[in-house]
């Protein structure tokens, strides 16, 4: 971690030259109550945390809640970040920080922060994200639209999880609705049709989806695939709003 006075927050993108800055996530930026970690005796940065906070009441730190700076900048608060074996180390046990790891939250407004900079809260100013990755999950692939494709990666950033997830995917899949659900839109990691989603082929022709047909001289079978470039949905303003 690099300690900085100044970050330049960029709307639908987050910290400028952050590694986690990612137009499709909603964990762009994690935010932290400087209240919380002097309880546990954390210093600032040891949670790899973006922005220390301090002077907001526990009540108003909140997923749905908006911080507006007086630059102009603004950050939507999605959900919270779940304590891992990464800040184990830190604590006596996970459970103690349950709650206080932080927010994750997404730029709506750009404009730079600097440490001192002055800012507003209002709670429940939007919808929070789910705690649960299924929830989340199932809140993103409902928003693909018809004639548009997603692959797992896609919808990893956007339920906001890391690359552990694509094994999760499949399991997610196959207890979804489809009668409720687009799970046709969704193709796996390299573009290539699920051959446990019903119909799938055919669902995605009556879109205007083309699939083409791959020859597999090892299996001696036709896997079928979308060219990604011409159908993939990558809404970056799904957070925004």
């Amino acid at each position: 971690m690099v300690e900085l006075k100044t970050l330049n927050l960029r709307v639908g993108y987050g910290i400028e030259e952050d590694v986690n800055a990612d137009p499709l996530s909603p964990r762009q930026v994690l935010i932290v109550r400087h209240e919380d970690i002097f309880d546990l005796s954390i210093k600032p940065g040891e949670l790899r945390e973006n922005i220390v906070v301090t002077g907001i009441e526990f009540d108003n730190f909140i997923p749905g809640s908006l911080l507006t700076f007086e630059s102009g900048a603004a950050i939507r608060l999605t959900f919270h970040c779940e304590p891992c074996k990464r800040i184990a180390h830190l604590v006596e046990s996970l459970k103690s920080i349950q709650g206080k790891r932080g927010i994750l939250g997404v730029v709506i407004k750009s404009g730079k922060i600097q440490v001192g900079s002055n800012f507003q809260v209002q709670a429940n100013k939007f919808p929070a994200l789910s705690e649960n990755p299924y929830e989340r999950f199932l809140n993103f692939i409902i928003k693909i639209p018809s004639g548009k494709v997603v692959t797992y990666k896609q919808i990893i950033r956007g339920m906001g999880v890391d690359n552990s997830y694509l094994r999760a995917i499949p399991t997610y899949l196959k207890k979804t609705s489809a009668a409720n659900y687009p799970v046709h839109r969704i193709l796996d990691s390299k573009a290539y049709l699920i051959t446990y989603v019903n119909q799938q082929k055919n669902k995605l022709e009556t879109e205007g989806v083309k699939v083409l047909s791959e020859g597999d001289l090892l299996s001696k079978l036709n896997k079928s695939f979308v060219y990604i470039k011409d159908y993939l949905w990558e809404d970056e303003t799904i957070y925004l709003e």
